[in-house]
């Protein structure tokens, strides 16, 4: 009989009602007495456990029933209602076997353990309440961001983990070097920190693409918003500006936030209950609200009215604080907001350039609670203007000829956007520290699992 998913069980519990069904997991704990034991069993499909009911007449009950915490079974039997219990229904068993015993130095024995510890035990922590369901609301968010993509046409790029061109142009790379070969591609190689520039390159054949895959970045912060490695989604659109930047933008983050609320309740009723009371609320409203939008030079005369409230005063031409993005978000516009055409000198090379001349087609969308969410332009489709931005920043035209082809061979106005996947996945759990998000997370010093 092939084994049943706890989270069909949960599902529609009225198929499976009075039938026979296998089921596997993990024991959760277990109280026993003479007559009969109660195995609480979790299968990591579901936040929701299976209370498995063990009768004496079990052939194996006396050894069943010392069974330890974590350990590995198989149990067979009926599935049966039971209405006025804390359970809807339970597994009354007729067979169970151990697949894998655990001893008493299991370190998940506690119901409760503080995420500082769990970070000391990677390998295990997936099994505790918090991290599975972060990891869960993960693969549903990841699912999401692809259904989104794919349904409007857009192709799946995958571009390069190793690279020779900074995209961010912050210098903060892994370089890349095999033993006994000083430069093993002939040239210094680096972990990429963005799929864009390449993925540049195919929205210039297929239209409109997306990127999605991991990004790494040598910064020693030990903040909880930085790790050395962490997932990107990157869309290019052609023949696009950046109010279709904006509207696409928009309309992701909408369709990501209600797909995660409709797949995965159970999860975030629990990081609403015992992470940030009011999380449904907040992600409801991403869903519901229209999104705002003010210039850069806009933003900072509503902060400069309201210094008194800011740590660090808000000035043109430098960076927004996260208070200064919350304050917009949280105080003044209650929403999501895009600000955009931000000074040039505070910008990547490749941000098309204004007329003005002292910004560039730059968004960032800021949402309550977070501050930054994500990262666009509109790219510079002017070969000279953008040779000359290259040559500013202390850029090497040799180095990026492949991308100034971009524009040489059949460019157009086109456009793009960086989605941190982990701070999504922050924003959406509630969660305050990006190792929490990550199954095995790689920050300064600490890369042991």
């Amino acid at each position: 009989m092939p084994r049943t998913i706890l989270r069909q069980v949960f599902a529609a519990p009225e198929s499976y009602c009075e039938t026979t069904i296998v089921v596997c997991g993990w024991v959760r704990s277990l109280r026993a007495s003479k007559a009969v034991a109660f195995l609480s069993l979790c299968d990591g499909s579901t936040l929701r456990p299976l209370q498995v009911v063990l009768g004496a007449s079990l052939q194996n009950y006396a050894e069943a029933v010392k069974w330890g915490v974590g350990s590995a079974v198989r149990a067979v039997g009926t599935l049966v209602e039971t209405p006025g219990t804390a359970q809807p229904f339970e597994l009354r068993a007729t067979e169970i076997a151990l697949e894998g015993a655990c001893p008493p130095d299991y370190p998940l024995q506690k119901k409760r353990h503080s995420m500082e510890f769990l970070r000391t035990i990677e390998h295990l922590r997936p099994r505790t309440n918090t991290i599975g369901a972060a990891l869960r609301v993960r693969s549903a968010a990841a699912f999401a961001i692809h259904s989104f993509f794919q349904s409007r046409g857009f192709v799946c790029a995958h571009t390069p983990i190793i690279t020779t061109a900074d995209a961010e142009g912050a210098g903060e790379m892994f370089r890349v070097s095999a033993d006994g070969a000083e430069e093993f591609f002939g040239k210094p190689a680096y972990l990429t920190v963005s799929g864009q520039l390449q993925g540049e390159a195919m929205a210039m054949a297929f239209g409109q693409i997306y990127t999605f895959g991991p990004t790494f970045r040598a910064e020693n912060s030990h903040t909880q918003r930085h790790a050395a490695e962490f997932w990107m989604v990157e869309p290019e659109i052609a023949f696009a500006d950046l109010r279709d930047n904006m509207a696409l933008a928009e309309d992701m983050m909408k369709f990501v936030v209600g797909s995660v609320l409709a797949q995965c309740p159970d999860e975030l009723d629990f990081f609403n209950q015992f992470m940030e009371p009011g999380l449904l609320a907040r992600l409801h409203a991403v869903v519901q609200s229209q999104f705002h939008c003010v210039t850069y030079t806009k933003a900072v005369e509503l902060l400069l009215q309201n210094t008194g409230r800011f740590e660090y005063k808000p000035a043109w031409g430098c960076d927004l604080q996260t208070e200064h993005e919350r304050f917009l978000t949280e105080e003044i516009f209650q929403a999501p907001v895009f600000v955009v055409d931000y000074p040039k000198e505070i910008k990547a090379f490749y941000m098309r350039l204004n007329d003005d001349g002292k910004t560039v087609a730059a968004m960032d969308l800021l949402v309550p609670g977070v501050g930054e969410m994500i990262g666009g332009s509109q790219r510079e489709e002017r070969l000279e203007l953008l040779e000359a931005r290259l040559s500013q920043m202390g850029g090497s035209p040799a180095q990026y000829q492949w991308y100034l082809d971009l524009r040489r061979y059949g460019g157009c106005r086109h456009c793009g956007f960086g989605l941190g996947f982990e701070r999504l996945l922050m924003y959406l759990t509630g969660l305050s520290n990006i190792r929490d998000v990550i199954p095995f997370p790689r920050t300064a010093g600490s890369a042991d699992f």
